[in-house]
C-alpha cells in the first residue's frame, strides 16, 4: 500500500507500515475540472517531495510526529469523470476510518475533498467541515458536474456544518447559497477583534480541515492556480489551526491546489511544513 514516496522521507517501517501507522496519507493527483491554471495532479508528489526535506523534530511541540507513524497509500489515480474519482477517494477514506486511522488527503485540485466529506458524514453523526480557502465554491453545479472543484462546499454543506475562512472570490449565483453568519471574508477578519475565536464558536466538536493553498496570499503562496490577492499569512493559518487543536477534536485533513513550480520549491515546503504542524499540534500529548 505504499506510494512511491513517503510523507517526511521516513524509511524506517517501524513509522511508515500501515499497520502502526496513526496516520494515513493519501495523495490524490486530480486535475480533472480545473479551469485556468492546470497542474494540481502535480502537488502531492511535489508536497512528498519537499517533506523528505523538512526537519522532523517541531520546535512548537516539542515533537517528532512521525514516531506516531505517517503511512503514504498508494495513489488515487481514478481519473474518468469527477464522479469516479470521488467514489474512489470515498472508498479509500472509508477503509482508512474504518481502521481507526487519522486521514491526511494532498490533492490534486478541490474536487478531491467530496469523497473524503461523504465518508465523513458516515463515521461521525456529529462533525462541522472548516474551510480556508480564497475561493468560496459554492456552486450547485459547474461545467455539467455537481462535483466540480467550484462546488465542494455545496456538497460540503450536504453532509455537514460548515465554516469558511479567508475567502475573497465569489460569483453572483453563489450568494444565495452562502450563510454570511459562517463565512469571515479575508477583508474583514483583520478589522474583527478575536476573529479566530468567532471561527471556532461557530464549529462542532469535530472539525475536519480542507485547506485550498490560495488561502495564503500569493507572496507566499504563488503555486496555484488561480491565486488571489489579499490573503492570510503563514502565521495567522498556524495561529487559527492551534486555537481549533486546542478546542476541537480534528478528525482528519485535506490540503489541495498546489500548482508545483520548478523554478519556486519554496511554496512546496510550505504545503508540507504546514501538513507536519497541524500532526505536530493534533498528536501532541496522545
Amino acid at each position: 500500500m505504499v506510494g512511491i514516496l513517503n510523507y517526511g522521507g521516513i524509511d524506517s517501517a517501524e513509522y511508515s507500515s500501515y499497520k502502526h501507522a496513526k496516520i494515513a496519507v493519501l495523495p490524490v493527483p486530480y486535475d480533472g475540472t480545473s479551469t485556468w491554471v492546470k497542474g494540481a495532479d502535480g502537488g502531492p508528489n511535489a508536497i512528498l517531495e519537499a517533506s523528505a526535506n523538512m526537519e522532523l523534530y517541531d520546535i512548537e511541540t516539542g515533537t517528532e510526529v512521525f514516531t506516531k507513524g505517517i503511512a503514504t497509500l498508494k495513489a488515487v489515480t481514478e481519473n474518468q469523470s469527477p464522479e469516479a474519482m470521488t467514489e474512489a477517494v470515498e472508498a479509500q477514506i472509508d477503509k482508512i476510518l474504518k481502521d481507526n486511522k487519522f486521514p491526511v488527503v494532498l490533492g490534486g485540485e478541490h474536487s478531491v475533498s467530496i469523497g473524503v466529506f461523504r465518508s465523513l458524514a458516515k463515521h461521525f453523526n456529529d462533525f462541522s467541515i472548516l474551510q480556508l480557502d480564497a475561493h468560496s465554491d459554492m456552486r450547485d453545479s459547474y461545467e455539467g458536474s455537481a462535483n466540480n472543484h467550484a462546488c465542494v462546499m455545496a456538497r460540503a454543506k450536504e453532509v455537514a456544518t460548515i465554516v469558511q475562512v479567508g475567502i475573497r472570490s465569489s460569483a453572483a449565483e453563489e450568494q444565495e447559497h452562502i450563510d454570511p453568519n459562517r463565512v469571515f471574508y479575508s477583508h474583514t477578519i483583520r478589522e474583527t477583534p478575536n476573529w479566530m475565536y468567532a471561527v471556532s464558536e461557530k464549529l462542532r466538536d469535530n472539525v475536519y480541515i480542507t485547506i485550498d493553498l490560495d488561502v495564503f496570499d500569493p507572496a507566499y503562496m504563488p503555486s496555484t492556480g488561480t491565486p488571489e490577492p489579499d490573503g492570510l499569512n503563514y502565521r495567522e493559518v498556524i495561529n487559527l489551526l492551534k486555537l481549533v487543536n486546542e478546542r476541537h477534536n480534528i478528525i482528519g485533513l485535506d490540503v489541495v491546489e498546489l500548482c508545483p513550480n520548478e523554478k519556486n520549491k519554496a511554496p512546496d515546503f510550505l504545503a508540507s511544513k504546514l501538513i507536519y504542524q497541524l500532526l505536530s499540534m493534533r498528536f501532541n500529548n496522545e
